[in-house]
């Protein structure tokens, strides 16, 4: 009897384990089918505001080529490196996600351009995956950890997480300061689809957050022949041992596992800025470590007038 129990344990446990094995490798190949050359569409358009008197902002749109590219793909860990194509001849280096099984360690925004450090209890991430989404310099935009669903021939990962200001915003506007971003990462026939639901927020220490409006966003990933970013991928090639430096910097930096406050300037200028003389002269990773350190505060808010 107590033979037969082990046996039948050991089926279940067994059983469990391809399973899992199997629901991971349908994660990872999700992830994987964000690489590619798309054409992208961007749209914003705000929905609700609490406020009667609050004036609607105007709906923002606007199209893209982009190559994705995966510049990491281990077991546990996929990065795509993001490339934007403009008139068919310049790169720009765009976004970067990275996407960790089973991470612990994660950096929370809070605003006034400080991430929060937060470790995670194991059984709470167990079978998912954290998405960390990164600026064009590669310093912190935001992240989050959720469990890749596969159902009814869909598949997609959702998750709200805190982010600074988009790109499209945080130089036109000041009326709010912390976005929370509801995100949801779906693969489709055409390609794929960012769907957002974003809160706009008043954050302020010791109050509680206060709504300003909220927004619907798509971003529209539609594949189109690898070709069409040719210009992106020769591009890359010449640029990705700078780059490489760079991430092993900035995760000098990561590693201290501790709150994060980066200055919005130095010397006049932005990070992203900086990093061009950097790339333009092939810095080593010293002397990036030393630009990304000197914009690292050491105390929280120390930035509010630089």
């Amino acid at each position: 009897m107590k033979k037969s129990i082990i046996f039948l344990m050991l089926l279940v446990g067994g059983a469990s384990m391809t399973h899992s094995q199997e629901k991971k490798e349908l994660d990872r190949k999700s992830i994987m089918d964000m690489c590619g050359c798309y054409e992208v569409t961007f749209k914003y358009t705000e929905t609700f505001a609490p406020e009667i008197d609050y004036e609607k902002k105007l709906d923002y749109t606007s199209k893209a080529l982009e190559l994705a590219l995966p510049i990491i793909d281990e077991e546990n860990k996929i990065s795509l490196q993001h490339l934007l194509v403009i008139n068919d001849s310049t790169v720009i280096k765009h976004w970067r996600q990275d996407w960790l099984f089973e991470n612990q360690k994660v950096f929370h925004y809070n605003g006034d351009n400080t991430w929060n450090f937060t470790q995670l209890p194991a059984d709470a991430v167990k079978g998912q995956w954290t998405q960390k989404v990164y600026q064009v310099d590669d310093s912190p935009r935001y992240s989050g950890s959720s469990t890749w669903v596969h159902y009814d021939g869909k598949h997609f990962w959702e998750n709200t997480s805190d982010s600074p200001l988009p790109r499209r915003e945080y130089s036109k506007r000041s009326d709010y300061n912390v976005m929370t971003r509801g995100n949801r990462q779906e693969i489709t026939s055409y390609g794929w689809l960012h769907e957002q639901d974003n809160d706009k927020i008043i954050r302020e220490e010791g109050a509680e957050d206060v709504l300003l409006a909220q927004e619907k966003g798509f971003n529209i990933y539609k594949k189109v022949a690898d070709a069409d970013c040719k210009v992106a991928t020769d591009w890359w090639a010449a640029h990705k041992d700078f780059w490489a430096k760079a991430r092993a910097a900035w995760d000098e930096v990561y590693e201290r596992e501790g709150d994060l406050t980066l200055l919005k300037q130095v010397d006049g200028q932005p990070l992203f800025v900086q990093f061009y003389s950097l790339e333009e002269k092939n810095a080593d990773k010293g002397q990036i470590l030393n630009v990304i350190n000197s914009f690292v505060s050491e105390k929280k808010g120390e930035n509010a007038g630089k």
